[in-house]
């Protein structure tokens, strides 16, 4: 068995280190133009020049949960594209959404601001019902965000492409349900998938159906998100401000007026990093799954693009 390798801006040592060890007898190795074609490749934003020259692929694995990039190319029809089911990523995702929301909701942020003046002050306690919060995208990582802040007694909402029920939170789903869902959220967090349906899905003619008041959290893409928009609705007054993990452009170039305004907090594209050990540890689960002929769990329908 040969395994490819090909993951942009990624040490591949530890991983053909882990791909060796899960699999003594196979070839393992990091991709070149003109390698020999392999069984099975392990990619993350892959050029073209991959997918055309590997013409002997029985399953291509993403090193992440976002296959967006992927879906851009010309990919072979009939061969598998598994994407990563959690390998750790839900709990980061889950700590990052529920600080976010805590640190606006409690207005911990006003409070570093004030330590930071040597100011010692007090804030009038807000009222949890007086914040729902809105999750777009119940998947693996929403749902269990979701479940997180109903734990801490945040009114919960949730919206997905086809209807979903989760215990403790209020679902809607498709077309007709997404203005009710924008109408009945304070806070809203993006972890939807990016596909030509969802980009630009929060603009200002959204962003404006949120309540008074409202706080953007996007840990999904930037291409969710038009940044003058937000802006334009913060400076408005409408929105309260944002905390933003992915952008059009990464880094974030550092003439972007993102860093700069004072109630947008900007975090590196880190709000749930691939656990290198789990990762191989399912991706390996996988392979020997569909070498038995058995179905494997995050398989990317190409039609939704996720």
């Amino acid at each position: 068995m040969r395994i490819s390798f090909c993951c942009t801006g990624t040490k591949a040592q530890p991983w053909l280190d882990g791909l060796h060890a899960a699999f003594p007898g196979a070839e393992v190795e990091v991709w070149s133009a003109g390698k020999p074609p392999a069984d099975y490749a392990v990619v993350w934003t892959p050029p073209q020049q991959f997918i055309d020259e590997q013409t002997q692929l029985k399953g291509i694995f993403n090193i992440g949960a976002g296959v967006d990039a992927l879906m851009t190319l010309r990919l072979p029809s009939g061969i598998p594209v598994v994407r990563l089911d959690d390998a750790g990523m839900s709990v980061q995702m889950t700590e990052y959404v529920c600080h976010a929301v805590i640190r606006h909701f409690r207005e911990f942020d006003g409070y570093e601001s004030d330590a930071a003046q040597g100011k010692w002050t007090y804030r009038k306690p807000r009222m949890r019902q007086d914040f729902p919060v809105g999750v777009m995208g119940l998947g693996i990582l929403g749902e269990r965000v979701s479940r997180a802040l109903a734990q801490f007694e945040f009114p919960v909402q949730g919206w997905s492409r086809s209807a979903r029920t989760i215990p403790g939170v209020q679902c809607f789903s498709g077309e007709a349900g997404f203005n009710d869902f924008l109408a009945t959220s304070r806070i809203l967090v993006c972890l939807l998938p990016l596909t030509p349906d969802t980009e630009n899905i929060m603009r200002h003619d959204t962003l404006a159906r949120l309540q008074p008041g409202g706080y953007v959290i996007n840990v999904a893409r930037g291409h969710h998100l038009v940044d003058n928009d937000l802006m334009a609705l913060i400076d408005s007054g409408h929105l309260a401000g944002a905390t933003l993990d992915v952008f059009r452009t990464e880094p974030l170039p550092a003439e972007h007026p993102f860093w700069t305004h004072p109630n947008i907090t900007v975090t590196p594209h880190t709000s749930a990093r691939t656990l290198r050990e789990e990762s191989i540890a399912q991706i390996a689960g996988k392979i020997r799954a569909l070498q038995r002929g058995e179905p494997v769990a995050g398989v990317v329908n190409h039609l939704r693009g996720y």
